[in-house]
């Protein structure tokens, strides 16, 4: 759970910490002035904007807020894409195509995996809801005498107002 809960407390520093390495990376191990303009103007603006999508769309989920810890399917993703991002920076010869291909992919199927479990959280959400509101609008006699297998059911009546 200690893991979790530092992955969880170390999402939004990351989204400053990572760019902010790829210009430390550039200015250590960068050999040209071009590699520059590329870390300005595609892998800051990037790997900021992906680890801010991908921290909201974590801490959106209920059960992050509830434990205030990601899952281990996070801490794998997560931990993944940040090695990968750490070594983009470093500018490695002849790995860093194939270092910054992975990343992406990497960051790509991270979102998929947050998309994914947050809808599965939501749809379990939205079926709570449902049996919390059928129970809260029966009337208290009726828990007792309904018959055993009977669906529940609920009639919603809409009226439409002409005080316009």
């Amino acid at each position: 759970m200690m893991v979790r809960r530092l992955f969880f407390r170390w999402l939004l520093p990351a989204s400053l910490v990572l760019p902010a390495w790829m210009l430390v990376g550039w200015a250590i191990f960068g050999r040209n002035g071009w590699g520059l303009l590329w870390v300005l103007l595609m892998a800051i603006p990037g790997v900021l904007i992906a680890q801010l999508v991908l921290t909201l769309l974590t801490r959106s989920r209920p059960s992050v807020r509830a434990e205030r810890a990601v899952s281990w399917l996070d801490v794998a993703g997560f931990g993944v894409w940040h090695v990968l991002t750490i070594l983009v920076g470093c500018f490695i010869d002849g790995a860093f195509p194939w270092l910054l291909t992975a990343a992406i992919v990497t960051a790509v199927v991270l979102l998929w995996m947050q998309l994914w479990q947050l809808w599965n959280e939501a749809r379990g959400a939205g079926a709570r809801l449902r049996e919390t509101i059928t129970w809260s609008t029966l009337a208290p006699s009726q828990h007792s005498d309904r018959a055993a297998g009977e669906p529940d059911v609920i009639v919603i009546e809409e009226s439409r107002s002409r005080d316009l």
